[in-house]
């Protein structure tokens, strides 16, 4: 028997393990896949904005794979905590394939950016999406005006979020808190700045549509941002999704606003500089206008405009962070590999694998990871033989039970799941996110005589 430990639970770390279980030139592979959260799903569960239930609901599919006897979830297990490091991991199974993304979020380095009502746009998702680690604090209470800064598809979710009426997410699994703080808010405006044209945004053609669909906001666009637009110049020349997104910031641009009670402005061709102080918070934010350099970037013309606003939010893309024991590639963000291979100072480390945005860095759709989890764990498929003439332990569970890990198994997920749909119930709606370590923990501990040894 050949086993494998994935750690990280969200799509890159499913599909690795799918892949692992359904291959057949490797017979009898079990897969424990590991988490730090009690709840599967990774980004899928604490990344997709509350209503886009469309998206949400490939934790479907993800169950199903997850429900194979061949493969466990074991959550509430922390790599790098008592002891549980790559190497001893390497003493308990075969192999480690590390799917453990892209947790932190890049920064602007501008003046300014630690100030009270600055916040990454990851810790605003991580809030709304009910992330155990999230601060509790209401974002939103106080601020008139928000600039989200960044044009890809977090951008728009938080930009949409902000505009959103609170009962328009009452049917979503949104915490309650959050859900009345958003309730409360006081933003009226919500500025979505880019410093380059909308043809070099990251954003996808429906998560704009959904932008400009929301009934309680207009979403207005400066024709004057579009003139500099060099791609309107041969709209053929560029990609698809570029003209589909040009073609809905230019009807955008051309329709009046509609009188809703919230407004999005979709701004393009501004760079931040400074976040402005007023009154011990910020106030404001400071961009440079800029123009194209003739080579796909951009340049700064010199020209300054300040947004007034009470709450900033980044949106620029995240990062890796390291995992103790295992390289890192400061610069990429990444761990260093080949074909998903980890490599120690140039050279392929024997059982020891990555697959997701560690891998490859933040780039691509949830569907991208399939493919790269495919190709890591054809690697490991390659080293199996070798792999397979390793001691390991009999069963590494009880390994982690005498640590000190208290693995959440999957009835223990299944025991949040109830939990969280009974919590809807009493507050009127279909299903409510624990927001908290202790509450997930304790609704988790409902299954817990289903685990193997409940003496452990």
């Amino acid at each position: 028997m050949l086993r494998i430990a994935v750690v990280g639970s969200g799509p890159s770390g499913v599909y690795a393990a799918q892949a692992l279980v359904e291959q057949s030139a490797v017979p009898d592979v079990r897969v424990h896949i590991l988490d730090r959260l009690p709840c599967p799903y990774g980004l899928v569960r604490y990344g997709v904005a509350p209503d886009h239930e469309k998206i949400k609901s490939l934790q479907n599919n993800l169950r199903t794979v997850l429900e194979d006897d061949r493969i466990e979830f074991l959550g509430n297990v922390e790599v790098g905590a008592r002891g549980l490091g790559p190497q001893r991991l390497l003493e308990l199974y075969h192999a480690v394939v590390y799917c453990v993304g892209a947790a932190r979020d890049r920064r602007l380095g501008i003046p300014g950016e630690d100030l009270p009502g600055s916040h990454s746009a990851t810790d605003f998702v991580s809030w709304y999406s009910a992330h155990p680690d999230a601060a509790p604090e209401p974002f939103t209470l106080g601020a008139r005006t928000a600039v989200v800064i960044g044009v890809g598809n977090v951008a728009v979710d938080v930009a949409r979020i902000l505009a959103r009426g609170a009962d328009e997410l009452r049917g979503t699994d949104v915490p309650e808190d959050a859900l009345g703080a958003l309730a409360a808010s006081r933003v009226r405006d919500v500025h979505m700045v880019g410093r380059r044209g909308p043809s070099g945004a990251k954003f996808t053609t429906k998560e704009l549509r959904e932008l400009g669909a929301l009934p309680s906001a207009d979403v207005l666009v400066d024709p004057a941002d579009l003139a500099l637009e060099t791609a309107y110049a041969d709209p053929a020349a560029v990609p698809a999704i570029v003209r589909r997104n040009l073609t809905v910031v230019r009807e955008w641009a051309a329709r009046p606003p509609q009188g809703r009670p919230r407004r999005v402005h979709v701004r393009f061709f501004l760079r931040p500089v400074e976040l402005l102080e007023r009154d011990g918070r910020v106030g404001g934010v400071c961009f440079e206008r800029t123009a194209p350099d003739g080579s796909g970037g951009v340049r700064g013309t010199g020209r300054y405009e300040v947004i007034e606003a009470q709450l900033v939010l980044r949106a620029v893309g995240y990062r890796g962070v390291p995992t103790e024991g295992l390289p890192f590639d400061a610069d990429r963000g990444v761990v260093p590999n080949a074909a998903g291979r980890v490599l120690r100072e140039g050279s392929c480390s024997p059982g020891e694998y990555v697959a997701g945005w560690i891998k490859r860095g933040p780039t691509g759709v949830i569907g991208t990871n399939r493919p790269c989890a495919k190709e890591t764990v054809n690697s490991l498929l390659e080293d199996a033989a070798a792999l397979g003439q390793r001691q390991v332990a009999a069963d590494p569970e009880a390994a982690l039970w005498a640590a000190g890990h208290r693995p959440v198994r999957w009835p223990g997920w299944l025991a949040i799941e109830e939990a969280e749909t009974a919590l809807g119930r009493t507050l009127g709606r279909p299903r409510v996110k624990i927001p908290d370590w202790t509450g997930l923990l304790d609704a988790a501990q409902a299954a817990a005589s289903d685990r193997p040894d409940a003496t452990r």
